[in-house]
This record gives C-alpha cells, sequence and structure tokens, in this order.
C-alpha cells in the first residue's frame, strides 16, 4: 500500500453552528442522509462540523482542495456498521477522483474528533 495523500482539517463547532441556521449552506454542503443523521443527534452542530472537517480533509488528500468540479454534496461521510467513519463520492466527485487514479484500486481511511469548540478530521488515501 502506498499513500496518495493525506489531508486533515479542524472546524469550529460554533461557527458550523451559527451556519446551520442558512438552509442553503446544508444544502450546499451534505446530503440527505448526512442531514438526517445529523438532525437526530443531540450535538446536531458537532456532527455537522465533523462531517465539513472531513470534506475539507479528504479535498486536501486528493490534492485539488475544493476546487476544480469536487463537491461538498458529494462527498458523503457515513457509518459502517461498526460505526466506524467512511467516506463514499457520488456524481461529478467521484468522476473526477476515478480521472485522477486512472481505475486503479483506492482506500480511503477517515477518522473523526471533537472537543468544543473544535471538530477535527484526517483522511489518508492509499493506491
Amino acid at each position: 500500500m502506498k499513500i496518495y495523500g493525506i489531508g486533515t482539517d479542524i472546524a469550529n463547532i460554533n461557527r458550523i453552528k451559527k451556519s446551520l441556521k442558512n438552509k442553503d449552506f446544508i444544502k450546499r454542503l451534505f446530503d440527505k442522509n448526512e442531514v438526517k443523521k445529523c438532525s437526530s443527534q443531540i450535538n446536531r452542530a458537532n456532527c455537522y462540523a465533523k462531517r465539513f472537517a472531513a470534506k475539507e480533509a479528504f479535498s486536501k488528500a486528493i490534492g485539488t482542495g475544493i476546487a476544480k468540479g469536487i463537491n461538498f454534496n458529494e462527498i458523503i461521510v457515513h457509518n459502517i456498521k461498526s460505526g466506524k467513519p467512511s467516506i463514499r463520492l457520488l456524481g461529478k466527485t467521484r468522476k473526477i477522483v476515478n480521472k485522477i487514479f486512472k481505475k486503479k484500486k483506492f482506500s480511503i481511511f477517515l477518522s473523526l474528533s471533537d472537543d468544543k469548540p473544535f471538530a477535527v478530521a484526517t483522511v489518508v488515501i492509499s493506491v
């Protein structure tokens, strides 16, 4: 396994909490399943902040940043059955990432944490 990229991001939970008042912010950055999960959480701002940090960290690990067609709402942060966080790609973002790797198999590893007022995410992409 070779590391392709590593990305880390930190988000201020209080800033995300203020941004959640804007429905366009939620629609632009999160998919319906992320909204469903975070809306059901007691600490919903923490949930959104970790996902926001994960999307930023992924864009850094892939090397594009959030430009060049990569869309936040197509980078889906979810949990597998064990509870481990994972990233799934959709739409145009998936096509762009597949083009970067030229159909090679790649893996995305994600770690999330929060301690008010911050949420942090680290992404490692291996080929």
